[in-house]
């Protein structure tokens, strides 16, 4: 099993992770902020990722710093436990519904850093404590930290809640299907380069 731990201490958080990619999507997450556990707790499940997150961090000012490092951390857990990225598939992509809403999400681990994230999420707030702008704050992290390209486009949706989530749940189902082994070249780099870190 493709595996990781990661610990990070700083002036603003503290965060213990484990992350197993070849897991069942079982999940035991902490953060201090309820709607960004549940929408980690969602990723985990729909990307079939063990996942462990414990994060003691400053949401006494905002949630800033604890969604962003928490990103961090993910994405560092994850280009980790895929090392050399041999005979992952690369590719991923999701279009996925959630009542009205209906997001686009793609992912190409390349090893070039990048998200463009096309969002038009009504509110500023979701619970008390998530503002919706770390949405993009947090697949920036985790692009720059796993070494991908990320695609999130909002096609349809209202309800900020529904758009957030279908945004987490694609995601997960993309980066799924991307670092999943190809059974057709499981001992290749699958680039041309010969190497995508």
């Amino acid at each position: 099993m493709r595996k990781a731990k990661i610990t990070r201490n700083t002036a603003e958080t503290n965060i213990q992770l484990s992350l197993a990619i070849d897991g069942k999507g079982d999940s035991q997450i902490q953060t201090g902020v309820g709607f960004f556990d549940h929408m980690l707790t969602l990723f985990a499940k729909h990307g079939r990722f063990d996942l462990r997150i414990s994060c003691d961090g400053d949401i006494q000012v905002d949630a800033h710093h604890t969604v962003e490092d928490v990103a961090i951390v993910l994405g560092r857990a994850f280009s980790q436990g895929l090392g050399n990225r041999k005979g992952i598939t690369r590719y991923g992509s999701m279009l996925l519904p959630m009542d009205e809403a209906l997001v686009m999400s793609a992912i190409d681990i390349s090893g070039r850093a990048m998200a463009v994230v096309e969002l038009h999420i009504p509110s500023e707030k979701i619970g008390t404590q998530f503002d919706t702008e770390l949405v993009e704050e947090f697949f920036i992290a985790f692009a720059r930290e796993l070494g991908a390209t990320i695609h999130l486009h909002q096609i349809a949706g209202k309800n900020s809640h529904h758009i957030v989530e279908a945004t987490f749940k694609g995601l997960a189902r993309a980066l799924s299907q991307a670092v999943a082994i190809n059974p057709a070249a499981p001992e290749e780099i699958p680039s041309t380069k010969g190497t995508i870190l």
